[in-house]
């Protein structure tokens, strides 16, 4: 049921009716949008956002990020669509899975489980990094009656080289001792790093993304969270299952984008039956959170363009 929220299913207090986790701003989450959802067995982190009966619009942000990434874009969205944006597994506020691992299949399952506590149904979904991932994993096995897709810098090709054979364990690894994630957390205490790792991206944020990065940074279970994830990704069969998307995919990619290189969307609509390319001149891998209003009105022209 479109344009509706926690019907029949269970939901908990706002964050935003607590004060502020420490480093975060005082007034994130913020208020009215901030809900605790209980499904398949975890305890979600979300940012709902009903308008009538617009459209539902799902937003996934990427590893290592959360919720907090689509903060200046969804109240922009919000006006023309029903949103929701999760915290993913591990990530943000959200719990982790039971065993600590989660690959691409089990995310798209676990987050369709959540959209049905939620009673919401997507229209369409916004996948940035490795959320585009699971957006189409998403789109050809959990939720078909999605319309059209869009890709922000998407992550959806199998890393080569060293990083491809290893990475994965590593990762896992990693994640398995709660010492790295730790030291992590204890490095993002020096802004000028968490400057340096987001300069990475190509992007440049205000001071307000800085902190928000900075306070997610900080927790040690949203750095294992990330590491689980990517210690449980395997793109090579969604790679090889593309070609057979259905949906029309916006596939967007900032110039600058010094993550996942350009060259990988150019490539990929090649492959595609229905997608279309938009660069994104100046912009890095962070690139909605860079340029909200004009990423938001790229997004609404494609989604609600006739045909």
């Amino acid at each position: 049921m479109q344009g509706g929220v926690v019907r029949g299913g269970r939901t908990q207090a706002a964050e935003g009716d607590r004060p502020a986790p420490a480093g975060f701003p005082a007034d994130w989450p913020q208020r009215h949008l901030s809900r605790f959802v209980e499904a398949a067995g975890l305890r979600w982190h979300v940012q709902c956002a009903v308008e009538g009966d617009a459209p539902v619009l799902l937003l996934l942000h990427g590893t290592g990020a959360a919720s907090s990434s689509w903060r200046d874009l969804l109240p922009l969205l919000a006006t023309r669509f029903t949103v929701v944006a999760p915290d993913l597994p591990g990530h943000g506020f959200t719990s982790a899975m039971p065993d600590g691992a989660i690959g691409l299949a089990a995310a798209a399952r676990v987050i369709a489980a959540l959209l049905r506590t939620l009673n919401l149904a997507p229209d369409f979904i916004v996948g940035h990094s490795a959320g585009a991932a699971i957006s189409a994993q998403m789109a050809m096995s959990e939720t078909p009656q999605v319309r059209r897709l869009a890709w922000l810098g998407g992550a959806l090709r199998p890393l080569d080289g060293f990083a491809g054979r290893f990475g994965a364990p590593l990762a896992r690894a990693l994640s398995r001792n709660a010492l790295v994630p730790r030291l992590a957390a204890w490095r993002a205490d020096d802004d000028a790093a968490v400057r340096r790792f987001l300069g990475a991206t190509g992007s440049t944020l205000d001071p307000a993304g800085v902190a928000v990065y900075r306070a997610l940074l900080r927790r040690p279970g949203h750095i294992a969270g990330a590491l689980a994830m990517m210690g449980g990704w395997d793109l090579a069969p969604l790679q090889e299952a593309l070609p057979s998307l259905a949906q029309e995919v916006l596939v967007a990619h900032g110039e600058r984008d010094r993550t996942v290189p350009p060259s990988q969307s150019r490539e990929l609509v090649r492959h595609l039956r229905h997608a279309r390319l938009a660069l994104m001149p100046g912009l890095g891998h962070l690139a909605h959170e860079e340029k909200p209003a004009e990423v938001a009105e790229m997004l609404a022209q494609w989604f609600l363009a006739r045909g």
